[in-house]
């Protein structure tokens, strides 16, 4: 078994071009389906043959145990996993069938994200000052995640050549390694060239965004820079980065009436319908400006 995992990780990264992350879930999602098969026909190891006496039965006992500590979400990945793991090994002749084809993926939790108003995003972006280059650097990040709306890996992975400072545009590598532009604000362009000033010489290929040391920025040191400037900027909200990324959508649905099939684009979401989920803070947002407005709703 261990031999067809490390196949169809490599059929994963080689022909489907998933992402390093995309991949390492995968890897342990099937390590503990693993695991799992080696207490149940208690063995070491599982082999071939016992992935071929895997039915529906089998992996719905799987579901059930992580059911008990996973949400939603996790274990809808758990099924598309075994779903895409055993439709591989269905194609490389390895098992008869494909026993996850039957498994219903549960709905996901429904949730609304965390956001920033529109006047605590200008304040954090005005809080982060200074004029030293990592103080710079962290108010370029800060606007370049709210104009863009980009994933926190998406934007350590960013390349100096990566960004058009006179198009006004970023090359953004998103998930599936599937490429977009996105267009940069005037305030993150302003931002980005005073750090790139202050750095020097730069060479196209150099990551944008640097640590103390000259390495390249990772997305846990950002959060905890986003954090200090939170406290900075005397904002209470225990935001993340993927916080301005739902700023970033939000505001521009709510605030800007921007059409949602454009902000699909710019987030990079493959369907419309995990977009869809910032009409919901659109349509509470009409509701609390209808109770405060309205002559017949106004609390008296």
């Amino acid at each position: 078994m261990d031999n067809c995992i490390k196949e169809f990780e490599r059929y994963l990264q080689i022909e489907r071009n998933l992402s390093d992350h995309t991949l390492a879930a995968y890897r342990r999602d099937l390590e503990g389906f693993r695991l799992f098969l080696a207490e149940h026909f208690a063995v070491d190891a599982p082999t071939l043959e016992h992935l071929r006496q895997v039915d529906a039965r089998l992996l719905r006992a799987f579901l059930a145990r992580l059911g008990k500590s996973c949400r939603r979400t996790t274990l809808g990945r758990k099924i598309a996993a075994l779903r895409t793991f055993f439709r591989y090994l269905v194609r490389a002749e390895l098992v008869a069938a494909n026993p996850a084809e039957t498994l219903v993926t549960p709905r996901r939790d429904q949730y609304l994200p965390h956001t920033l108003s529109v006047d605590e995003a200008c304040t954090l972006m005005e809080a982060a000052r200074g004029e030293d280059v990592l103080q710079l650097r962290d108010r370029a990040i800060l606007e370049t995640l709210y104009s863009c709306g980009l994933r926190v890996a998406e934007l350590t992975s960013l390349n100096v050549e990566g960004v058009d400072l006179d198009e006004r545009l970023v090359r953004v590598l998103g998930k599936g390694r599937k490429e977009r532009l996105v267009p940069l604000g005037r305030k993150a362009c302003e931002a980005l060239e005073r750090y790139l000033r202050h750095r020097g010489t730069v060479q196209p290929s150099e990551p944008l965004f640097l640590n103390h040391r000259g390495g390249r920025l990772t997305p846990r040191s950002i959060e905890r820079n986003l954090k200090k400037h939170l406290l900075q900027a005397g904002i209470s909200l225990d935001a993340t980065p993927h916080s301005l990324r739902h700023s970033f959508a939000t505001h521009l649905l709510v605030e800007g009436g921007a059409d949602l099939r454009a902000i699909q684009e710019m987030l990079g979401h493959a369907s419309l319908s995990t977009t869809q989920k910032y009409t919901k803070v659109s349509i509470d947002h009409l509701v609390r400006v209808y109770d405060q407005a309205h002559p017949r709703s106004r609390k008296k």
